[in-house]
């Protein structure tokens, strides 16, 4: 057998049989062996009907999907007890206010999926990655006005899913930027929560205590457990190490003595969001709004990134609207800001949960609401969790966070360094900062690009433009653009122009494919092949096509164990822009102990344009995928082991030290070194004059109550050094 990979790619607007052509691109499905098909009519299959000569999708729910809804949520809501704790602590918002934002969301993600469903299998929560934007709002704003930054946060993002601009927004912001932003964001996640690992009840002048022993062994341990029960259920049930580690550090509190959860009780108030706005300048009204943009845009991106990848672990292969989760998302987020609470979307983490639990509509959603409507109603459950626990849950999820930069490295040099310059502005002065100077950056390495091609300004400022415009000639490909001739009206055709780190030979392609393969990386293999692309396996009896068939075939494959996969012979013919490999490869895997060989004939076929060259065109690459992973995995430490080394204080400031969580020196303005990662500034104070007003009541001699005012003046002088 052979496997022989063809696709049927259409043109943007296809006006006859004449714009077909073959080629092979990235796109991936998903299904297991044990899903019965969408023909079947399984439970919780979306049943289309014609309403007005559109098509509307209406969730169908029986016994069985209630009865599968019901164990995913609850399990589901079992994980994301300490996931939302964890974060609440990281955006320093109170936990029962993030419980009852995770709540809210639920709820109305069910409801709504009930008129306009967005994905299925989707659980909304508090996401990581926004916590430290939360924090920053509080620092900058105020808890106070929190609440009317959310609401304008939802605003902002109602238009958004009004008009449909969320493509937009991903086509003014690079995915690798975003990456390199999550990446920053993930650092700083690790770094919040690693003094958690070795923190003890007491105070000790001594670092190295017994205590202080014990709680950075059971970190450790911990940590290890959790990475090896991920490893090994995050394909199948990926709940498990949350549930595993949580659980076992409750059970370890009643025999060891460690620093506890500790919640402080909130009265909650529904009231309208809005501020006193008389207390807020103007410079602060436009501080809010570039605040609330910032946080619409993350938000925005990373819902519809998530939504993209919640639609290929779905169980019924169904599709996605990502406008519709917009929807859920602003009205959430608008929900939750009447009483003070936090944004929300749709978190892969809980959501790969939900589907490997067996969910198949939304309804799960209410049953994650029930488990954590316990949890807040009795919020003193919460006391019997140890801190450590909940930091290998958030030292993990930076980790993996700081992790998505293996993938941007895959895409070249520029791509991935500019992630990492992204990452460390975010990670070092904010992500609205970082964020923005790498687009500047980017712009600027763009627009000197064309300018070194002799582009004039004015065309590259149309080119800039029509990103952003829906209008695509009938005759147009996704290698070729056709446009009208402004002199004399007619038709110019020109190749799309790309990177030269996108440019891929045909030895690429068989590469990645063959790497997805001996690594068991269902995504990465099928990434090889186009949406309408053709498979007939080594392991089949039939052709397979699409990416929803292919993706059932690899992951009946990877049940195998251990199978690899490695090429012995073949040549390449051309037929026109037609590439064909043809030869032999072997097939392995391990049966009851014993290595079995399936040699079998293979041919791929590609289409040649211009992100495909053959080999024979490019000889001379810059980097190959070994170089890149190699600089990637060697910078990375080096690079974050700079940046953890140094501190910067502004003017007018100093820092207070602290190292273990114990005192050990001041900063002084400017840049200072410190120890990496152990060392850092609890807390920047001002040496400006300042001001505090209070209030004192005080009883006279015959029993009247008088109530008075004061206002200090005060300063912190710094220590000046003595001369040596």
């Amino acid at each position: 057998m052979s496997d022989f990979s063809v696709s049927v790619v259409r043109s943007p607007h296809p006006t006859s049989e004449g714009n077909r052509h073959l080629e092979v691109g990235a796109g991936f499905g998903s299904r297991s062996r044990n899903t019965p098909l969408p023909v079947d009519a399984a439970p919780g299959l979306l049943e289309d009907k014609d309403s007005d000569g559109t098509i509307e999708a209406v969730p169908r729910f029986t016994a069985e999907t209630v009865k599968r809804d019901a164990l995913a949520g609850l399990i589901t809501g079992l994980m994301a007890i300490p996931l939302t704790v964890g974060i609440c602590l990281m955006s320093e918002y109170p936990v029962q206010i993030g419980l009852a934002t995770v709540i809210v969301a639920c709820v109305i993600s069910f409801l709504l999926y009930l008129v306009k469903p967005g994905n299925h299998v989707g659980v909304p929560g508090v996401a990581a990655g926004l916590a430290p934007i939360l924090a920053m709002g509080i620092h900058r704003f105020g808890m106070e006005n929190m609440p009317w930054l959310i609401f304008l946060t939802a605003s902002f993002q109602a238009v958004v899913w009004r008009y449909g601009l969320a493509k937009y927004i991903l086509k003014a912001v690079p995915h690798f930027l975003i990456e390199g932003l999550l990446a920053g964001v993930g650092l700083k996640i690790a770094m919040k929560f690693l003094p958690y690992t070795y923190e003890t009840i007491g105070d000790s002048n001594v670092f190295w205590t017994g205590e202080r022993g014990m709680v950075m062994f059971c970190s450790a341990v911990g940590l290890v457990m959790f990475m090896y029960l991920y490893k090994r259920f995050k394909d199948s049930s990926p709940g498990v190490p949350y549930i595993a580690v949580i659980a076992g550090s409750v059970w370890l509190a009643f025999y060891v003595k460690f620093p506890m959860l500790h919640v402080e009780p909130v009265d909650f108030v529904l009231a309208w969001p809005f501020p006193d706005f008389a207390r807020i300048t103007p410079r602060m009204h436009v501080e809010m709004v570039l605040y609330a943009t910032m946080l619409m845009l993350i938000d925005v991106i990373e819902q519809v990134m998530s939504n993209a990848a919640i639609e290929q672990i779905d169980p019924l292969g169904r599709k996605s609207n990502s406008n519709n989760s917009l929807l859920v998302m602003w009205v959430g987020n608008m929900a939750s800001s009447f009483f003070g609470g936090m944004t929300n979307l749709d978190g892969l983490a809980k959501s790969s949960t939900n589907r490997m639990a067996g969910a198949v509509t939304k309804m799960s959603c209410l049953f994650v609401a029930a488990v954590l409507g316990v949890v807040l109603a009795f919020p003193v459950l919460l006391s019997h969790l140890p801190e450590f626990s909940l930091a290998v849950l958030m030292v993990f999820t930076g980790w993996k966070m700081v992790a998505g930069m293996y993938h941007v490295a895959q895409e070249g040099p520029y791509a991935f360094g500019l992630a990492m310059f992204c990452g460390l502005l975010v990670f070092q002065h904010g992500i609205f900062e970082g964020l923005l100077a790498a687009l500047l950056v980017h712009s600027f390495i763009t627009y000197v690009i064309f300018k070194h091609e002799q582009v004039p300004t004015l065309v590259i400022l149309k080119k800039f433009i029509k990103l952003f415009t829906d209008g695509v000639h009938p005759h147009a490909t996704d290698t070729m653009d056709v446009n009208e001739d402004e002199d004399s009206g007619g038709l110019v055709y020109s190749s799309v122009i790309r990177s030269s780190t996108e440019k891929k030979d045909l030895d690429d392609f068989i590469g990645d494919w063959a790497h997805g393969v001996n690594h068991h990386n269902v995504l990465s293999v099928v990434g090889t092949y186009d949406s309408e692309g053709l498979l007939w396996g080594t392991f089949a009896k039939d052709l397979r096509s699409g990416h929803f068939h292919i993706r059932r075939y690899f992951e009946h494959l990877f049940e195998l164990d251990d199978v690899r996969v490695q090429f012995e012979t073949g040549e390449t013919r051309q037929y026109h822009d037609i590439f064909i490999r043809s030869g032999s490869y072997v097939f392995s895997y391990l049966k009851r102990g014993a290595t079995v060989r399936v040699p079998a004939r293979q041919k791929h076929a590609r289409k040649k344009h211009t992100c495909f060259e053959h080999a024979n065109f490019n000889k001379e690459r810059l980097m190959d995928r070994e170089q890149i992973e190699f600089i990637a995995y060697l910078a990375a430490p080096v690079v974050l082991l700079l940046v953890g080394s140094v501190t910067v204080v502004k003017q007018g400031h100093v820092g207070v030290g602290v190292l273990f969580g114990k005192y050990s020196r001041v900063f002084r303005p400017g840049l200072n070194f410190r120890l990496p990662f152990f060392e850092r500034v609890f807390r920047n104070i001002s040496l400006q004059l300042r001001s505090a007003e209070l209030e004192f009541q005080a009883i006279t001699g015959d029993q009247a109550n008088v109530n008075f005012k004061a206002l200090i003046i005060y300063t912190v002088p710094m220590r000046r050094r003595r001369p040596s």
